[in-house]
């Protein structure tokens, strides 16, 4: 398969779990427990949390670049989770499991394809984007709540 999908790296928020609950409310962020084993999903482990887990919801810009595409939004991030680095055309659970959107990217930044499919379709859209070469990478969103989910790379 001729993509590869990763989390995002965990390192910018480990010490964010160090800060007390005022010190994260004044940077915008909040600290949370699932309550369930699903709904819950950590953008780094590309996985979804587990009753219990401690996440951080916090704000991420995903599309930073300098063009009229540039985006953040909301992400959860689980307490000592490893980012996920998959195996080329691995779609894991995280990501079958939602509807979802995927917006195909140039390298310069700007968008060039973009679809909606269930989560299980996922593999199969993705593929057909990179079939374009003008496409440099894609990004995957939650359809129903628009956030960030990952990133799909070419393999």
């Amino acid at each position: 398969m001729p993509f590869r999908l990763c989390g995002i790296d965990p390192a910018p928020f480990a010490a964010l779990f160090e800060l007390d609950e005022d010190a994260l409310a004044q940077r915008g962020l909040a600290r949370c427990r699932a309550d369930r084993d699903s709904g819950f999903p950590c953008r780094v482990s590309l996985a979804d949390a587990r009753v219990g887990d401690e996440l951080l919801l916090l704000p991420y810009a995903h599309q930073p670049a300098e063009t009229p595409y540039r985006a953040s939004g909301p992400i959860y991030v689980r307490r000592d989770a490893r980012r996920a680095e998959l195996a080329p055309g691995v779609v894991p659970p995280y990501v079958t499991r939602r509807l979802m959107s995927l917006r195909a990217y140039s390298a310069g930044h700007w968008m060039v394809d973009a679809e909606v499919c269930d989560g299980v379709d996922a593999a199969r859209e993705l593929a057909r984007m990179f079939d374009d070469p003008a496409v440099a990478y894609v990004h995957l969103h939650n359809a129903r709540r628009g956030c960030f989910s990952c990133a799909a790379h070419r393999a």
